[in-house]
């Protein structure tokens, strides 16, 4: 990503950020993911304030000038040398008590679970916490050559793992898994070719190690498909079946649920004339397809209504 207002000609510039983070600006990309979010810092601090003063002002003594210094500090470390630990201070600074049988855990489903929390008021997802909302979306690295930010590559997991947002979103990750309580809900995407449960992983390496026993009481899988399919993969079947034989083996209780309702019926919002979308009373599934939502003459009138509903929802 370019540098906002520059050319790729400049060899180098320094700039100060209203955070008061000197930044890098470099002539070439170092590497294939996306540079430093423009803005990053009042981004940061313009988020966490919202979030104390309007989202949870139960919150309102948090620092978020000392939470975004936390942050700051872990920037001045070399982009591939960023370990998770790195930021336990930051971590300690926001975190903040996570309401019990309301997390919702996910892999390869972020934008769907991020509307279907809605901003905590159905679930609470990693961004609806203060630590996960003042980092969601962004990116963020050190330029290589310098003390500043690079914005015009950062490393990917791939190229780099120990990186500032991969490392992040594992301390991140560990913190939530913490503090989660109750019934813990987990998205997946039965869809993906490359399955809904990767064990490499962000949710099997640093969230499901890290669930306390004690505090939780079972976990309940929800296994959602695209619109249309490909159906790939479905409760006890390829690597779901992996992922209830690990939580069997821990000792947690589970349940599986294909396509869970709710969440079809928001997936369905941009699909009301899809076949998938036509209601249906059975709960059963069918060779090769899973069950409709909506079937029979009262299935487009449904589709409207529930459209109207979730989206005048959205306005408060």
């Amino acid at each position: 990503m370019g540098f906002p207002g520059v050319g790729p000609w400049w060899s180098l510039a320094l700039v100060s950020l209203a955070g008061g983070v000197v930044v890098g600006v470099g002539g070439g990309s170092v590497w294939s993911g996306p540079g430093t979010t423009w803005q990053l810092g009042s981004i940061f601090r313009g988020r966490c304030e919202e979030y104390v003063s309007l989202f949870d002002p139960s919150l309102r003594d948090k620092n978020c000038t000392a939470i975004w210094e936390a942050f700051k500090e872990v920037l001045k470390k070399d982009s591939c040398s960023v370990l998770p630990s790195d930021y336990d201070h930051f971590i300690n600074l926001s975190m903040h008590a996570i309401p019990k049988d309301k997390s919702l855990f996910w892999e390869k489903n972020h934008l769907l679970v991020t509307s279907y929390s809605d901003n905590a008021r159905r679930s609470v997802s990693l961004c609806d916490v203060l630590y996960g909302r003042v980092g969601d979306f962004l990116s963020w690295c050190r330029n290589r050559n310098d003390s500043g930010l690079d914005y015009e590559s950062c490393p990917t997991t791939e190229e780099c793992e120990n990186n500032h947002v991969e490392s992040f979103w594992r301390r991140a990750s560990q913190q939530y898994a913490q503090d989660s309580s109750g019934v813990i809900y987990v998205m997946l995407n039965g869809s993906d070719p490359d399955g809904a449960y990767p064990t490499k992983s962000v949710f099997a390496e640093f969230e499901i190690p890290y669930f306390r026993k004690e505090k939780v009481t079972r976990f309940e899988i929800w296994v959602m498909h695209e619109i249309g399919g490909p159906y790939l993969e479905s409760c006890g079947k390829g690597t779901v079946k992996t992922l209830e034989d690990r939580l069997k083996g821990m000792g947690f209780k589970y349940s599986c649920i294909n396509n869970h309702r709710p969440v079809k019926f928001l997936k369905c919002v941009d699909h009301s004339t899809h076949p998938d979308c036509v209601f249906s009373s059975a709960a059963e599934s069918t060779p090769g397809r899973l069950p409709s939502l909506f079937r029979g003459e009262q299935g487009p009138r449904l589709v409207l209504s529930l459209s109207l509903v979730l989206l005048w929802g959205t306005q408060f």
